[in-house]
C-alpha cells in the first residue's frame, strides 16, 4: 500500500495546526550551556505526513518533545490549533496531549502484563470512558491496524511488529489531531518496517490524521510526503519528498 497521485494534500486554506516561531531551547548555564534549537520557524497543517530528520544533537528531538507538549520553549513561540503552547500551565499542557495527541516509539511502550486490547484502551481510561464505550472503541483501532481477533493476545504472544500495531491503535483510538512517531521502525527488521510504514500512510490518507515523524532511515522517510533536515539546532532543509510526490 503505497502514496498515489490522488492522495490529498494538507490543508493550507485556514491557520496552521502548529506553528513555531523563532522557537530557541536553551539547557544548562554557562559553560555548560547547549542551544539544542536556535530560532526555529516551521508550518504543518492538518493531514500532513512529515519525516523529520538529523544526525545525533541536531535537535529534531527536543523539536519532538516541544511538540509533545513534553518540554517549552526558552525563547519563541509554539502555537497548536492557534493556542500558545507556551503559556499553558504543565496541567494545561497534559490536557492538550491527552486530548490531541497521540504517541508512537521506537519501543513500543506496551503493558507487559495485559492484553493488546487493555494496552489500547489506556488512553481512555484516563479519560473517564465507562468500560464499554472503551471495549467498543479499542477494538475498531486494533481492526484499523489489522489485529481484529487479536485483542486477547498480550505483548509476549505478539511479533515485533504486531507489537508496533499495538502501539499504533493505542495512539489513534482517542482519534488525535497529531500523531507524533518516534523512529516507528527502529526495532524492526526491513518487511515489518514497511508494513509499519504503510499502515501510518494508510492512516494518513483515510483518517487523516496528521503525522510528524522522526527517522533516521532515509527508506522510511521516502513514506513521507515533505522531509525537514535539522542540522545544529537549525532547519537545514524542508521540502516536498516521498513516494506521493
Amino acid at each position: 500500500m503505497k502514496n498515489d497521485a490522488t492522495q490529498p494534500g494538507p490543508d493550507r486554506s485556514g491557520p496552521p495546526l502548529i506553528e513555531f516561531q523563532g522557537v530557541i531551547k536553551v539547557y544548562g548555564s554557562g559553560q555548560a550551556t547547549v542551544e539544542a534549537l536556535r530560532g526555529i520557524d516551521l508550518r504543518f497543517d492538518e493531514g500532513e505526513f512529515v519525516a523529520i530528520m538529523g544526525p545525533s544533537g541536531s535537535g529534531k528531538s527536543t523539536g519532538m518533545n516541544i511538540l509533545g507538549c513534553l518540554d517549552t520553549p526558552t525563547a519563541g513561540t509554539y502555537t497548536f490549533k492557534n493556542v500558545d503552547v507556551g503559556r499553558l500551565t504543565r496541567t494545561q499542557r497534559a490536557l492538550l496531549r491527552r486530548h490531541y495527541h497521540g504517541f508512537v516509539f521506537q519501543g513500543f511502550n506496551l503493558l507487559n502484563r495485559t492484553s493488546a486490547l487493555e494496552n489500547v484502551e489506556l488512553p481512555l481510561v484516563y479519560r473517564g470512558l465507562p468500560p464499554r464505550e472503551r471495549h467498543e472503541q479499542a477494538r475498531r483501532a486494533l481492526d484499523l491496524v489489522g489485529l481484529a481477533g487479536w485483542e486477547a493476545h498480550r505483548p509476549n504472544e505478539l511479533s515485533g511488529g504486531q507489537q508496533q500495531r499495538v502501539a499504533i491503535a493505542r495512539a489513534i483510538v482517542t482519534s488525535p489531531a497529531l500523531l507524533l512517531a518516534d523512529e516507528p521502525t527502529g526495532n524492526l527488521d526491513s518487511a515489518r518496517s514497511r508494513e509499519i510504514m504503510e499502515l501510518l500512510t494508510e492512516l494518513n490518507r483515510n483518517l487523516g490524521i496528521t503525522i510528524i515523524m522522526i527517522t533516521h532511515e532515509p527508506d522510511m522517510a521516502a513514506y513521507a510526503r515533505r522531509t525537514v533536515q535539522f542540522m545544529d539546532g537549525l532547519v537545514a532543509s524542508d521540502q516536498p519528498k516521498g513516494k506521493g510526490n
